[in-house]
């Protein structure tokens, strides 16, 4: 007999198929496989009593601050870990309890089924001379050729700007805006590139984004989060898929002092808001995203990127787009030229806590990366 240690990355259910385990015995099995941790904040010691005996009678556990037992203090934080399995046990128990615990039963469903998507490749061009990255500008007359290349490296989506959003960068206008990237759209029209992949428009502007629409796009990439009800009725209107973008504060001031109690429940509450906002104008393509560096503190960003799978609970795709950011920058020293491999390290880690669309500047680059780490997850 031989036995070597088997990664905790591995996936179980290749793995199970391989052995020629029974389909209904793999599904059974899974379950008990993902383990979940979840963090409770501010649970009625009663809550957090009746839910410590629940997950210890199922063999879950929930980690408790010392006094908890003694009712020391009203309410308490908890860490509650438990299987994908233990979750389903768990979920039906706490229904029938008070404290709070139906709403917690209620919430920590919501993670134990999230949607798989296809990792996809989203390439950046942007139609003005004042990007943060000199490397993804480019001149109309430069298009055809900029956007075959990226289609070549692997590009599922190119997203067009004609804006920066840059911290401290503010807005030219709609009129200036639309000159700089009716030409490229135009392209993008004449040339049918539309029916090889999909196009988005990074814009927040009903004006430049219904030229937009008209000519072949069908992504709005909305760094307001559908602020605008104009844009939310367009986006339905053409049945478009939306990218909702968390950002505080507006592009000239966010990066002064940003702050946040708890990072993930501020943008976890924006999504709510403006995933219903969306469904309430018809829109049902929704991609959602984090915001890094808008509004955003160096911590804040690591919090979001090590939690993303905390966002799956909305069943809607996850974008991350950190390319060449300067929170790299704020980790280890660099030009914005030289953070490929920063953002390489983000974006991978990224699609394994939950991304499943990356924006970025280096499509070639990620492509490869991409489908290196894919390969490695599938190998047993």
């Amino acid at each position: 007999m031989e036995v070597y240690k088997i990664s905790n990355d591995i996936n179980f259910e290749e793995l199970m198929q391989n052995l020629n385990v029974d389909k209904s015995g793999i599904k059974i099995m899974a379950k008990k496989t993902k383990l979940h941790f979840f963090y409770i904040k501010d649970l009625a010691v009663g809550g957090v009593n009746i839910l410590k005996q629940d997950a210890l009678s199922i063999g879950a556990e929930v980690f408790t601050p010392q006094g908890a037992i003694l009712c020391e203090e009203k309410k308490y934080d908890v860490v509650l870990v438990a299987s994908t399995k233990q979750i389903e046990i768990l979920s039906k128990k706490e229904l029938a309890q008070p404290f709070g615990l139906k709403i917690l039963a209620q919430e920590i469903k919501k993670f134990i089924n999230p949607m798989k998507f296809k990792t996809k490749i989203m390439g950046v061009l942007n139609a003005n001379d004042d990007s943060f990255f000199v490397g993804s500008r480019f001149k109309p007359e430069e298009s055809i050729k900029k956007i075959e290349s990226m289609i070549e490296d692997g590009a599922d989506i190119i997203d067009i700007g004609g804006v920066s959003s840059r911290p401290g960068s503010k807005y030219v206008g709609e009129e200036e805006e639309f000159r700089r990237v009716k030409d490229v759209i135009d392209v993008v029209s004449k040339n049918k590139f539309y029916e090889k992949i999909d196009f988005s428009l990074d814009s927040f502007s009903p004006f430049v984004l219904k030229y937009a629409l008209d000519n072949g796009f069908n992504i709005v990439n909305d760094i307001t989060g559908l602020e605008n009800d104009e844009v939310a009725k367009l986006t339905a209107k053409y049945n478009a898929m939306v990218i909702i973008m968390h950002k505080k504060g507006n592009t000239s001031t966010m990066q002064d002092n940003p702050f946040y109690e708890n990072v993930i429940l501020e943008v976890d509450k924006f999504f709510q808001e403006r995933i219903k906002k969306a469904n309430n104008f018809g829109i049902n393509k929704i991609v959602l995203d984090v915001g890094i560096g808008f509004g955003k503190r160096l911590e804040d960003n690591l919090k979001l990127i090590n939690n993303l799978e905390h966002f799956k609970k909305f069943g809607c795709e996850i974008m991350m787009a950190a390319s060449r950011k300067s929170m790299i920058d704020a980790i280890v020293s660099s030009s914005v030229e030289d953070r490929l491999a920063g953002t390489l390290a983000i974006h991978l880690q990224s699609i394994k806590n939950g991304a499943s669309i990356i924006r970025c500047h280096d499509v070639k680059e990620h492509f490869q990366a991409i489908k290196v780490q894919e390969q490695i997850l599938r190998s047993i």
